[in-house]
């Protein structure tokens, strides 16, 4: 099998160290392996600045979805009402959720390109005073939006609202305070920015609100209460673990504190957006979301003007070259997307610009 570079906002490219951690088998009832787990929710705390007191970490099988899910139907009750605020498909998705688990939910949702406005946030939760959650995503890989998290938290604080952060994209890769923020529940998943392999996604949750959760679920595989009781006593996951996996990420955690933590390679990521986003600019091809709302994670590009633009052709010959981008998400308007995080550097988006100036070069003549 030919081996590419995935210029996407995860799975994405590992290093060849995190991928030998999968050579072995372990055993999930062995204490060693248990505790690979328990020292994983301890870095992960660590991440968030969040004070083991205070706040703890469970890890649940399955995608990122399967995590998000998880804090859905476990930390919201009948009783209960969430206010989801969306501007891609991403958010899109919780409102999905809750229409199957059978939640009471409002949606906010403007346009892909838009952020969420605080004036009309502040009149909706002044309005219906039975809102309780407020869920968002962070960085929406539909466009590569980066939302203001702390606008948000702000106005969860003010009005006395439980938040849910869906930190896919974001957590690791971008500094979260989770704590400062006042963020009651936030997601994150294995292979994205700590870029580990799929397989089990995870849950920063305050123990003040966690503690409340028994019984609420809908899911008894997805129940954030009693996943957590059964890890929290010695390590053990309630049911078989992706343990290859979770080995993975145990490297992929030590590796992100060699490169410099968070800051590092929130750094690297920035510098390789800022590479991509500039030099694409300079052959006519531009990013769909302005500057001061782009996440350094994924960018998404708009077809070029005044020019037959095959996507699957495109597509085609990156790819031959060694790299694996990503098709549009958008209905309205014709995009691509390509993302720049995993071990990814300068060299590597350098060398796949001068493969898509190339391309349409090609195209030109």
């Amino acid at each position: 099998m030919n081996q590419y570079k995935l210029l996407t906002p995860g799975p994405l490219t590992t290093t060849r160290t995190v991928k030998e951690e999968m050579l072995l088998d372990r055993c999930t009832w062995d204490d060693d392996y248990k505790s690979i787990t328990q020292r994983i929710r301890s870095q992960l705390l660590g991440i968030a600045g969040a004070d083991p007191a205070e706040y703890t970490a469970v890890l649940m099988q399955g995608s990122g979805t399967f995590a998000v899910e998880s804090v859905m139907t476990s930390a919201i009750s009948d009783q209960d009402k969430v206010l989801i605020i969306t501007n891609g498909a991403y958010g899109e998705r919780i409102v999905q959720m809750a229409q199957y688990i059978g939640l009471n939910y409002a949606e906010y949702r403007i346009d892909y390109d838009r952020h969420p406005d605080e004036t009309e946030l502040r009149g909706l939760l002044e309005a219906d005073p039975s809102i309780t959650h407020i869920a968002m995503v962070h960085c929406e890989t539909t466009t590569g939006i980066l939302n203001p998290v702390e606008t948000v938290a702000g106005l969860a604080q003010a009005y006395g609202k439980t938040l849910i952060i869906d930190a896919m994209s974001s957590f690791g890769g971008i500094p979260i305070d989770v704590p400062g923020l006042g963020i009651d529940y936030l997601i994150s998943s294995a292979n994205k920015c700590i870029q580990g392999v799929p397989g089990f996604g995870f849950v920063i949750a305050r123990l003040e609100k966690l503690k409340e959760l028994k019984g609420t679920a809908r899911s008894l595989s997805l129940d954030l209460y009693d996943q957590w009781k059964g890890m929290d006593k010695d390590g053990k996951w309630r049911f078989t673990s992706p343990t290859h996996v979770v080995a993975a990420f145990a490297k992929a955690l030590d590796e992100l504190a060699e490169e410099g933590g968070v800051p590092a390679r929130f750094e690297r990521y920035r510098q390789n957006n800022r590479l991509l986003r500039d030099r694409l600019a300079g052959i006519g091809l531009y990013a769909y979301i302005e500057e001061a709302k782009q996440s350094p994670i994924i960018t998404t590009f708009l077809f070029p003007e005044g020019q037959h633009f095959s996507f699957a052709d495109f597509y085609a010959y990156v790819k031959e070259r060694g790299f694996v981008i990503y098709p549009g998400k958008l209905t309205d308007v014709d995009t691509f997307r390509i993302g720049n995080i995993g071990e990814i550097y300068e060299e590597d988006i350098e060398q796949l610009c001068g493969i898509i100036e190339e391309y349409m070069g090609g195209m030109k003549r």
